[in-house]
């Protein structure tokens, strides 16, 4: 990944985010997995971030396009707390059961639900409203997500996007993902029913809220 941030800065930020010890054992052997076989997470900053827009939310219900093994859904989990609920979705089987696994052993009171399939597709199943909706499918497909996070989401809800710059490739998109990309972010910041910043931390997160 081509970093966005001054190397420095980005290790000043760990630092300090480091201070507020803001994930517990579990959040560290899953960044410690993620090392390992070299998987995309988005990391404890942006972890934190989020757990920070959802609380400031008042988020209780949560949705995830794309899940991984569930290390966003573990900060999305501390925001919802007790009563709340947290939807995570993948395509994988084997890596929807790593999530189970390792939140399982989260300390939250939140309600985790696992959906197996493709996001774009379980969609349209599901009923809102959510607080939240979090994109972080394959890039190519972005440009489809902001239709379905409108329908989904309450008034004053929040669509965040994972790798809104994915790798500075934005710029001038040279292949079908930084093409996703770029059409993605220009289709949120003109969409009448969002007002919409995108984040300077790791690869870019975008930032929509449903207006009311």
């Amino acid at each position: 990944m081509t970093p966005i941030l001054h190397t420095e800065i980005e290790q000043y930020l760990l630092q300090l985010n480091n201070q507020q010890s803001s994930h517990d054992t579990i959040g560290r052997k899953m960044e410690q997995r993620a090392a390992r076989d070299d998987f995309p997470i988005v990391g404890p900053i942006v972890g934190t971030f989020l757990e920070l827009l959802a609380r400031s939310a008042r988020a209780t219900r949560v949705l995830e396009l794309g899940s991984g093994f569930g290390y966003s859904a573990l900060f999305f989990g501390r925001a919802v707390g007790a009563g709340g609920t947290v939807t995570l979705t993948d395509t994988s089987p084997a890596l929807l059961e790593e999530a189970q696994q390792f939140l399982a052993q989260a300390r939250n009171e939140c309600v985790f639900e696992y959906l197996h399939g493709d996001a774009l597709e379980l969609v349209a199943t599901l009923e809102g409203p959510f607080d939240v909706v979090f994109n972080d499918i394959d890039k190519e497909y972005y440009p489809e997500v902001p239709q379905h996070a409108f329908s989904l989401l309450r008034p004053g809800g929040l669509l965040i996007t994972d790798n809104a710059l994915w790798n500075g490739d934005v710029l001038k998109p040279t292949d079908a993902a930084a093409g996703g990309v770029a059409s993605y972010n220009s289709l949120v910041y003109s969409h009448p029913g969002f007002q919409t910043s995108i984040i300077p931390l790791r690869d870019g997160i975008a930032v929509s809220q449903k207006m009311q």
